[in-house]
């Protein structure tokens, strides 16, 4: 068996499309018109009931159990995207977290919740670039020795 790929439920899949496509520079590898599968192995559903067979009040808004992850290089470049977006519900806003990595959390169109973090490979080479060791880099930001050295 091969796990393919999360699938999220669309109200509109023109609308989640051009959201992914232009915020997260998503590209479109399989479009079926009600059903989208992008470059980051997830897809979008339009119709998730009809094709399940589910009551269409049992697709749920806004349930808060599950989020896509995105690591971004550059996350105040990433941060002022989102501010010049239109219509950006924030779960939160920018913060660090102790292991030194910025993230920001925001709901796609249908209320999914998608979480943007910095690089942490962007944040080790950070802190090897100002001179800390592979051990205390790899204390700071609470990752394994190994994947700081990688980091190099």
């Amino acid at each position: 068996m091969e796990f393919k790929l999360a699938l999220l439920a669309v109200k509109d899949v023109n609308i989640s499309k051009k959201f992914y496509k232009e915020l997260f520079n998503q590209n479109v590898i399989l479009d079926l018109g009600r059903n989208v599968t992008f470059s980051g192995g997830f897809a979008i559903q339009e119709d998730f009931a009809w094709l399940t067979d589910l009551p269409g009040n049992s697709v749920i808004e806004k349930s808060n159990n599950m989020e896509l992850y995105f690591e971004v290089d550059d996350f105040d470049e990433f941060i002022q995207r989102i501010h010049n977006y239109e219509k950006i519900e924030y779960v939160h806003q920018p913060k660090k977290h102790e292991w030194q990595q910025r993230v920001v959390r925001i709901y796609d169109p249908d209320y999914h919740i998608i979480e943007i973090g910095e690089s942490m490979t962007v944040i080790a080479r950070r802190y090897l670039s100002e001179g800390y060791s592979i051990e205390e880099t790899s204390k700071i930001i609470q990752h394994p020795i190994e994947f700081v050295e990688k980091c190099k």
